[in-house]
């Protein structure tokens, strides 16, 4: 079998699927497995090079509809007749759970999917648990995913719940929308208790904290005054796959140390020694 995936996210959760040793194509953006190193790269996901990806012969491409600007991919994909499979694009973590069932009952592989399911939920159930033994205040979370315009998540986003679930509170949970266009002075008057950057597409050393400081207002904020400004890494918590556990790991002993474990970097690892 012959596979292709267009957005990085589809691409890491065929990797948990048991399914990128048949990937022969991937996205520009696509850096995860390792085992990917190689295959043909068919453009950003925004811009898929749909001669490359119709030259590859595929049996299946995985599309994605998670980015607005994606839909021209999918009526590409349809007018030359590729085969192809748009991955429901989860609003939760917990929803993650559901696409990794999705994907492996599309392909057959009913048993895996449904233990995946089962020790992606058990990981999230676990912290859960220790946010409910969480007494004091919580903290509240400015989410940056870009800077000018600012864009930030809102309630329908795997980050709110990701927030909840390490003790914190998404500043924008009670905005329905998946993703937020604000502005500087809206982040000065809300004047979270911590930010954290986590640009989309861009390498956390290449996200300069002193620029932020430097916007106007912004050195008299609570977040900044307790030095409570963190660069994430943007593959942890701006992708829908599985390795939002790592994620949420972070955050979790970030905001609250003494109540959760310190992160290894490899609790996505668990999921797939178990099953």
């Amino acid at each position: 079998m012959r596979i292709v995936s267009i957005c990085p996210s589809n691409t890491e959760l065929l990797h948990y699927c048991g399914l990128s040793t048949y990937l022969c194509g991937v996205d520009d953006y696509s850096d995860w497995p390792s085992s990917i190193t190689g295959l043909e790269r068919l453009g950003p996901d925004l811009s898929i090079d749909l001669d490359k990806v119709e030259a590859l012969n595929p049996d299946l491409v995985y599309a994605s509809l998670s980015v607005p600007g994606m839909e021209k991919n999918i009526e590409g994909l349809k007018d030359r007749g590729i085969p192809y499979m748009t991955v429901t694009n989860p609003e939760s973590m917990s929803q993650v759970g559901e696409v990794l069932l999705e994907i492996c009952e599309a392909a057959g592989l009913h048993q895996r999917g449904a233990d995946l399911k089962h020790q992606y939920e058990s990981f999230l159930n676990h912290y859960q648990s220790l946010a409910d033994t969480i007494t004091s205040r919580k903290p509240s979370l400015y989410w940056e995913w870009w800077p000018k315009p600012v864009f930030s998540p809102g309630g329908r986003n795997w980050l709110t719940e990701m927030s909840a679930l390490a003790g914190g509170i998404n500043m924008f949970h009670h905005d329905e929308r998946a993703s937020v266009k604000t502005d500087w002075e809206d982040i000065r008057e809300h004047d979270p208790d911590v930010i954290l950057a986590a640009w989309v597409g861009v390498e956390p050393a290449k996200v300069n904290p002193s620029v932020i400081k430097k916007r106007p207002g912004w050195t008299d904020m609570q977040a900044l005054k307790t030095n409570q400004l963190h660069v994430m890494e943007e593959p942890f918590f701006c992708r829908p796959s599985p390795r939002l556990m790592i994620g949420l790991a972070k955050l979790a002993y970030l905001l609250h140390p003494d109540v959760y474990p310190e992160p290894t970097g490899r609790e996505d690892e668990k999921l797939l020694q178990e099953i």
